[in-house]
This record gives C-alpha cells, sequence and structure tokens, in this order.
C-alpha cells in the first residue's frame, strides 16, 4: 500500500513506479552539503532501504550549505543527524546508520553487505572516493559520483555525464587518473561542473584535515549538486523492474 504522504509521486508515476522505490535499497557515502541533501531526496521520493554513511560531526562553518547542521545540531554526528530526518519523513523506512569514515576493505564489506540497487558516492577526499567507486565497478553496481561542487556559484554549468566526459573539475581529473590505474576508463557516472574555480578562494591549511584544504561555498551549490545526484538514482530506479 502507498501511504498518503507519497501521494503527489504517486500521481506523478504512477503506482507501479512508485511501488518499485518503495521497494529499492540504496547505500548513500558521505552526508555533507551534497550528501545530505542528496539522501534525503532519495528518502523523499520513497525508497524503502537505505544505508548512510558518514564519520563526521556537524561544525558550525557547515551551517552555510549542509542540511543536517544547525545550530541545535553542533557537534553531533552527522549521520545520526540525517537518521532522524530520515526518519521523520518516512517512519517505515528500513534504515541503516554507519556513523565512520570508511576506506579501503571496510568499504568493500559495506558495498557487499548490502545487495543495493544503487550506490551514492557524496564522498570529499580522493583515496575513500576512489575506493568506494572501484568497489562498486567490481560488482557491477550502479554508481553515481558528485564531484567537486566548493568554489563554484553558477547552477547553470552543473551537468550529468561518464566520467571520461567530465572536463575542467580538479577532483575528477584527479578520480579519472585514480580509475586509470585500476583499469576504469569510463560505465561511471558523474555530477560535475567545468566553472572555473577562483584560487584565491581556496586557503591550504592543516584544519582541513583529512583533506589539504579548505575551499569557499555558497548555499546552494551543494544541495543543486544533490538534488541533481538524487535524481539520476531515482530515474534509475523507477525505470528498471
Amino acid at each position: 500500500m502507498i501511504p498518503y504522504w507519497m501521494s503527489r509521486t504517486q500521481l506523478l508515476l504512477g503506482d507501479e513506479q512508485t511501488q518499485q522505490l518503495m521497494h529499492k535499497n540504496v547505500l548513500v557515502v558521505g552526508l555533507g552539503g551534497v550528501g545530505g541533501i542528496c539522501a534525503e531526496m532519495i528518502a523523499r521520493a520513497g525508497v524503502g532501504n537505505m544505508t548512510i554513511v558518514d564519520g563526521d560531526t556537524v561544525d558550525l562553518s557547515n551551517g552555510n550549505r549542509q542540511i543536517a547542521a544547525l545550530q541545535s545540531t553542533e557537534k553531533q554526528l552527522k549521520a545520526e543527524v540525517m537518521a532522524a530526518r530520515l526518519r521523520d519523513i518516512n517512519p517505515a523506512i528500513e534504515l541503516t546508520v554507519i556513523a565512520e569514515f570508511i576506506q579501503g576493505e571496510r568499504t568493500v564489506d559495506i558495498v557487499a553487505m548490502g545487495h543495493y540497487d544503487h550506490v551514492v558516492d557524496c564522498i570529499d577526499t580522493l583515496t575513500p572516493k576512489v575506493w568506494l567507486i572501484k568497489t562498486c565497478v567490481d560488482r557491477k553496481i550502479p554508481i553515481v559520483s558528485s564531484l567537486g561542487a566548493g568554489g563554484k556559484v553558477d547552477p547553470s554549468q552543473i551537468q550529468v555525464a561518464d566520467i571520461a566526459d567530465s572536463y575542467k573539475c580538479k577532483l575528477a581529473r584527479y578520480v579519472r587518473k585514480y580509475l586509470h590505474k585500476e583499469g576504469i576508463v569510463t560505465g561511471v557516472t558523474v555530477v560535475f561542473s567545468p566553472e572555473e574555480i577562483d584560487a584565491d578562494k581556496i586557503v591550504v591549511t592543516e584544519k582541513a584535515f583529512p583533506k589539504k584544504s579548505i575551499i569557499g561555498t555558497i548555499s546552494y551549490m551543494p544541495a543543486i549538486f544533490g538534488c541533481l545526484t538524487a535524481s539520476v538514482v531515482i530515474r534509475a530506479l523507477y525505470n528498471t523492474d
């Protein structure tokens, strides 16, 4: 039975496709500016099974762009904050919450345990990002990866493409480089923007650990990346049996 709160989705997609969403299982890794809104949009579409992964806590500097970041949630685990939101949206959701940073074999374990219909990569550090993509490619699990949203202000330049067709994005360049070493050149869907970044908006600092720098951001860009990334997943899920 389709619940009343999904009635507008039901009106748009019809009974069969809405019910398909209710029986799908999605993994979202990274719950920052992009991943938080992406996870919420997937839940609001009615996806009935989700695993969310993030080991970070809310910092007040996240408040300009992250859906989990409020004055009231400072220092709380982002995974737990998002879990509460998703359960408030859909009390029937089957939700697995993993409050940790994952990489290496732990990534393999998490991907293997879920029988996921789709995986979402919203990780903003290179090595774990490449691990997740490679793990999904090796297991033939559909994955969409969000690339660099920081330092950008023009949403009209955001694109969905195969990773082989991404360009003028520093993170995309490094991801391509490392995936090429693993024999992966194409077959990964990405969301990226070729918008040029002003180098003056980037600060190299140890405070950014495990990243090497802090980059300026604006409220709407990560959210738009997140919504577009979610749309890739949702449309793929209701268009398949």
